[in-house]
């Protein structure tokens, strides 16, 4: 008996929208499962998680503050996907757009006018486009496969990130300390209210123009043909290598951004680590998001909350705030597991060498 995946002839509208509902709603009862498995009563640890965390408005803009990176990357990565570009190096990118971003404010300390930002947020989407242009260049030139390039960057920028915080752009004045000067005046960003920062601004108008884009331009249609029915977009004259240098520029020029960001709000410095694993989040925040950039601003929540969660779990429950990156996982694993549902039927076969063992008639 063998397990055959059968492709379906026609796929469900409906199961394709419930998809993620039902994926989440697992990835509650696989979390309930974990925490009886600890000794906590579960209905109390998944309301510590879940619910606990927007019960206060300071939790829900730390939720805003942690989505905005989410979102960022995530309505990227959405349009890579759908042409079927699979960059897995947004974190690298993340970081080279920290590095190059926070190279002002380091080499120019004094450097203080509102051109001190925006030079500070243009030059960190110019050091993420520069990072996914890469892994770009070489899928066009030589067939280098996409995943495995970008995939690998992320270490080179993040080892580069660590060398420069503990060598050349280590504060002189920061007790040995890796990390560059803290930042101030016109090099963070300003606040909206509370501590929401202008980022989360970007992040919707982000998500808002590409749905515009991608519903109401040529170039959304192209990236659509490109993905779903690459065969016809040849023969419509659409460019397969165009296609992948569009998509690692947009996307890795947004995660290039949201590194700047953080850098310029919740970090207020270059330090070896600077992100929580929000490049990699943001796959998941993609996928959950069905690859639409409307879907992408709310998924981005959602996954925000299990930052959020893993740190109210963390101090209410005495756990390690990992959790966060288990239900992560646990939730990537269900989404993908349905989506395979949707595309394919599960069929029970008979191997050959067991029809063969069959007595004859």
């Amino acid at each position: 008996m063998r397990i055959v995946l059968e492709k379906r002839g026609e796929q469900s509208n409906a199961m394709a929208i419930a998809s993620p509902f039902i994926a989440l709603a697992l990835t509650v009862i696989a979390g309930g499962i974990i925490f009886a498995l600890r000794g906590f009563n579960p209905f109390s640890a998944l309301y510590v998680y879940f619910v606990e965390p927007l019960t206060a408005w300071w939790s829900i803009e730390a939720l805003i503050v942690k989505a905005t990176p989410l979102v960022l990357i995530g309505v990227g990565l959405a349009v890579c996907y759908l042409a079927n570009v699979w960059n897995i190096g947004a974190e690298g990118q993340l970081t080279a757009g920290a590095i190059l971003g926070g190279m002002i404010p380091v080499l120019f300390p004094t450097f203080q006018s509102p051109l001190t930002l925006l030079l500070m947020l243009v030059f960190g989407a110019l050091g993420g486009m520069a990072w996914g242009y890469i892994p770009a260049v070489l899928k066009n030139r030589f067939s280098a496969n996409e995943i495995l390039t970008s995939l690998m960057l992320v270490y080179v920028a993040q080892l580069l990130l660590d060398w420069l915080v503990r060598g050349p752009w280590r504060d002189p004045q920061g007790f040995n300390f890796p990390k560059s000067i803290t930042f101030e005046g016109w090099q963070l960003l300003p606040n909206i209210t509370g501590s929401i920062h202008l980022g989360a601004l970007f992040a919707v108008l982000a998500g808002l123009g590409l749905a515009f884009i991608m519903g109401r331009t040529l170039k959304g249609f192209e990236i659509r043909v490109a993905g779903s029915a690459p065969r016809a977009g040849r023969f419509a004259g659409f460019s397969r290598e165009k296609m992948v240098v569009f998509c690692f520029l947009l996307s890795g020029g947004l995660a290039g951004l949201a590194g700047c960001i953080e850098i310029a709000s919740v970090v207020g410095q270059l330090q070896p680590q600077i992100s929580p694993g929000y490049g990699f989040a943001a796959i998941i925040v993609a996928f959950l998001g069905r690859l639409n950039p409307i879907g992408v601003i709310f998924a981005g929540l959602l996954l925000a909350l299990s930052y959020i969660g893993g740190e109210a779990a963390q101090i209410t429950l005495g756990i390690s705030d990992k959790i966060a990156k288990v239900f992560q996982g646990i939730l990537l694993f269900f989404i993908l597991a349905c989506d395979t549902l949707i595309l394919y039927r599960i069929r029970f076969e008979a191997s050959a060498r067991s029809s063969n063992l069959q007595p004859a008639e």
